[in-house]
């Protein structure tokens, strides 16, 4: 379990450096998206239309962030739960998406994803909203401005903290996290 600086966007030696528990600090530019923009995306790669945006080798950060208050440049922003994204997640690793953030475990298509096209998903800790607020340097809406809150975002972040879950070799931390619970609990239980 490493600690990683990378840089956006990601190249494939980043991702295949990667491992589920390794602690990762963003640098660059991270999108924000969420499921109505996610429905927008496949409908455009369904009829082999270009994106608004390029997102080939970028991350997708799970959120709806809060209106900024004077002199902030985003408000309060928390990751959303990852799973909602699930139906979405395949097609856009496959078009190119490096990796997600998100919060919570994801389905078994998400996880054979990773493996198939060389991504990774990514946790951020929910409860951080105000320190993620604080690492982001720049937002912008680039893409479905009448989505509001859920427009897309470019945001520009300095060691933006987030977590391998799923990394492209087929690991996942939450089964490696109650594997290691395990043992620890048969441990303590013989004694």
């Amino acid at each position: 379990m490493a600690k990683v600086y990378l840089q956006t966007p990601l190249t494939i030696e980043d991702v295949l450096n990667l491992y589920a528990g390794d602690e990762v600090f963003l640098n660059g530019i991270i999108y924000v998206a969420r499921d109505a923009a996610h429905k927008r995306f496949l409908e455009l790669l369904d009829k082999n239309q270009p994106l608004p945006v390029d997102l080939k080798n970028h991350i997708i950060f799970y959120a709806g962030p809060t209106p900024p208050k004077p002199g902030q440049v985003i408000g309060s922003i928390a990751p959303t739960t990852a799973s909602r994204m699930d139906p979405y997640t395949p097609a856009m690793f496959e078009y190119g998406v490096k990796g997600v953030i998100g919060k919570g475990p994801r389905g078994q298509s998400v996880k054979d994803a990773c493996k198939d096209h060389e991504a990774i998903c990514f946790s951020a800790v929910g409860g951080l909203s105000a320190l993620l607020s604080d690492k982001i340097q720049s937002a912008e809406v680039v893409a479905y401005e009448d989505l509001g809150p859920e427009a897309v975002r470019q945001l520009i972040v300095k060691d933006f903290p987030v977590m391998v879950v799923y990394d492209a070799h087929g690991n996942d931390l939450y089964e490696q996290e109650i594997a290691k619970y395990r043992s620890i609990e048969k441990v303590i239980g013989h004694h």
